[in-house]
């Protein structure tokens, strides 16, 4: 038996009504979630930094710190589809809390076997790549989880605190980890990582989510696992237009936004001609600009999803001349000031994407759309890292970064184009559009 609704009320939910989404942190659940993503978001970013800087310590190669990378990559490509279709046959709640308490023992067993001298590279390989397959799960099920935890109507504003955490953990934890190197080591600053997903996960055991027994227990009694990708496939690229612009829209903001921040080191160096300390801070003004687009889109009311078109297609038109302008300046300050603009104009993207998939796709195939989109995007992303940086050296990071700032705008013109037809399509009640399939 479905549940009556996904904004039904249980415990102490905010008016779904209130304009701003902040009163989500004065209810347990979300409270407890977006408390436990915070610190494990910090935790992430501090262990980007210490594996890397210690394979680089112990193998004194860049090639074989770049097969972290390449390791960390790969498991979204590779299995993000099947994980889908087993995340939408299990409960929410006990995989994330299963995905962090492995990932607590998977960490912990590098600086465990470096201090017995049982560290080998392969396995440190492999423990890498177990970590990336494990962190793959977590993504698409916390996505999924925001139905089950908060009414309708703040979607966006949960998908914006969320995606603020990340922020915040961009901007803490890289610092965290560099004073931690510099004092304990990068071993030592593993057991911390560990150590975050550990409290991440005493923060989900108390979480009430409104998930069907019933239809868990259905979904879990499937076991054609190909026709279920079908399924998944099918609701994504042929049921449903809606869910399947929004994918071609992602997929051109992923093939622009990534390759930006991979050349970003470049643009500095050989455009604005910075070195390595003003480079950090144009990482920090792409962090500040990031992170305020979140907080501030936290306190809107989410309109009708033209309306949520239109303001995509508005922040990712300032973000394409941004970065366009970019390359036609040299002064520092207005490079700095550039990059925040775009930090902002593009970090509203995804939180209005999440809420918008969320309402528009059927319980039982949340975990399928969402690791959809994210293969989509990992697959686009490194599309846009190649290209675009094949771009910067041949032709020169100028027509590079001219070619995002296009990539942007194109964007920005498919969402206006998208928003126009939804306009025209709108049903005349004010009832929400019915989905297509179910």
């Amino acid at each position: 038996m479905m549940r009556k609704s996904r904004g039904a009320s249980t415990g102490h939910q905010p008016d779904q009504d209130s304009p701003s989404g902040w009163r989500l942190l004065k209810t347990k659940d979300f409270a407890l979630l977006f408390a436990g993503q915070a610190i494990s978001q910090i935790g992430d970013s501090l262990n980007k930094v210490a594996l890397l800087w210690f394979v680089y310590t112990l193998t004194g190669s860049a090639l074989k710190m770049t097969v972290v990378g390449l390791l960390q990559t790969l498991p979204p490509l590779l299995f993000g589809p099947l994980i889908g279709v087993y995340l939408d046959r299990w409960p929410k709640k006990p995989v994330m809390i299963a995905v962090d308490l492995l990932r607590t023992v998977l960490i912990l067993l590098i600086p465990l076997l470096y201090a017995c001298d049982a560290l080998t590279l392969g396995r440190l390989y492999l423990l890498v790549f177990v970590t990336a397959v494990v962190s793959t799960i977590f993504g698409p099920a916390l996505a999924s989880s925001i139905p089950l935890i908060v009414p309708r109507s703040q979607f966006t504003a949960a998908n914006a605190l969320l995606q603020s955490t990340t922020n915040v953990g961009l901007l803490v934890g890289p610092a965290v980890s560099g004073v931690g190197i510099a004092l304990i080591g990068a071993q030592n600053v593993l057991y911390v990582d560990a150590a975050t997903f550990l409290v991440s996960v005493l923060c989900l055991m108390p979480i009430r989510m409104r998930e069907s027994p019933e239809l868990v227990a259905a979904q879990a009694q499937t076991q054609q696992v190909l026709q279920e990708l079908r399924v998944g496939f099918r609701f994504v690229f042929l049921q449903h237009r809606t869910v399947f612009l929004l994918m071609v829209t992602a997929a051109l903001f992923t093939l622009g936004s990534s390759a930006f921040v991979f050349l970003l080191p470049v643009v500095a160096k050989q455009l604005l001609r910075v070195g390595p300390v003003e480079m950090g801070w144009l990482w920090s003004a792409l962090g500040v600009g990031m992170l305020a687009a979140s907080v501030s889109l936290a306190w809107l009311k989410p309109g009708e999803l033209r309306e949520r078109l239109r303001m995509i297609a508005g922040s990712l038109a300032v973000a394409g001349l941004a970065v366009c302008g970019l390359g036609l300046v040299d002064l520092p300050i207005v490079s700095a000031a550039l990059v925040v603009v775009i930090g902002g104009s593009t970090a509203l993207f995804t939180p209005l994407v999440w809420a918008m998939l969320q309402e528009l796709t059927p319980e039982r195939l949340l975990g399928r759309v969402f690791t959809t989109f994210s293969t989509g995007g990992m697959s686009t992303a490194m599309a846009g890292m190649a290209g675009f940086g094949w771009a910067a050296d041949s032709l020169g990071p100028l027509a590079s970064l001219m070619g995002i700032g296009l990539t942007l705008l194109t964007t920005a013109a498919v969402a206006e184009l998208f928003s126009r037809q939804q306009s025209a399509e709108a049903p005349t009640s004010s009832s929400p559009v019915p989905f297509l399939a179910r």
